[in-house]
């Protein structure tokens, strides 16, 4: 009678969620240079699809239950192997929100020291103004992968500058290559409310010419309209 009770929390985590409990692989990622940030991010993103691939190879995700109703464990997974890649996803996860800050504060200041020196350009109109990538920094554009089709004035995606018409590179840790039909900006955007999500766009000016534009997206709810962001999103 006693084993269910020892086991019933089995299918949890072994290691909570929330900040990471050690540095980043490699190093200090705030002693890092933008491009050595930019492959740990890429790094990080490819293993996380890696242990994502090993949760569905089995059936399950980071929420399904590995004990029955009787309170054993599964015999029809293995069981150990799925506990340690969760806790490996969460480590990631906590590290990759570290990486994501620290890239941030990187990209934050180096604007800054452009805008004080009058080399960077901004969209106005917006409270959360979208900015023009500098050539200085070390940018491999991505593949666009979703198109914004509509935005709802006052929302979220209307304040960070998100325009019907621009089209996605990246979407915080989302790209074309790991974005599985939208559902990892989904993912991306409910995990990171009230939070700020670096959002990389490619805008039609009207001479023709294509801007490559960042933005910095909050979700939020009750900002008077449905859902999180108050804009449309359709992939490409």
């Amino acid at each position: 009678m006693g084993l269910p009770l020892r086991m019933e929390n089995l299918h949890a985590p072994t290691v909570p969620s929330g900040p990471s409990s050690r540095p980043l692989a490699n190093g200090n990622a705030k002693q890092l240079s933008f491009a050595e940030l930019q492959q740990k991010k890429v790094n990080m993103e490819a293993e996380l699809k890696a242990l994502g691939g090993v949760l569905d190879s089995h059936g399950v995700n980071m929420e399904t239950p590995l004990i029955t109703r009787d309170g054993f464990p599964r015999a029809d997974i293995d069981v150990a192997q799925i506990r340690t890649t969760r806790s490996r996803i969460i480590h990631l996860k906590n590290d990759y929100k570290d990486l994501m800050n620290a890239i941030e504060k990187y990209l934050h200041e180096h604007f800054a020291s452009l805008q004080d020196s009058g080399d960077v350009a901004s969209i106005s109109g917006a409270t959360n103004q979208a900015t023009m990538m500098g050539d200085s920094i070390p940018e491999t554009l991505e593949v666009p992968f979703a198109r914004v089709n509509s935005v709802v004035a006052d929302s979220p995606a209307a304040a960070a500058g998100l325009k019907a018409g621009d089209q996605i590179r990246n979407f915080g840790y989302v790209n074309k290559s790991n974005n599985d039909d939208l559902k990892k900006v989904e993912e991306c955007v409910q995990g990171n409310e009230g939070q700020r999500i670096l959002v990389k766009l490619s805008r039609e000016s009207d001479l023709g010419a294509r801007q490559e534009l960042q933005v910095y997206l909050t979700p939020q709810r009750n900002w008077g309209g449905r859902g999180l962001l108050g804009c449309h999103i359709l992939p490409m």
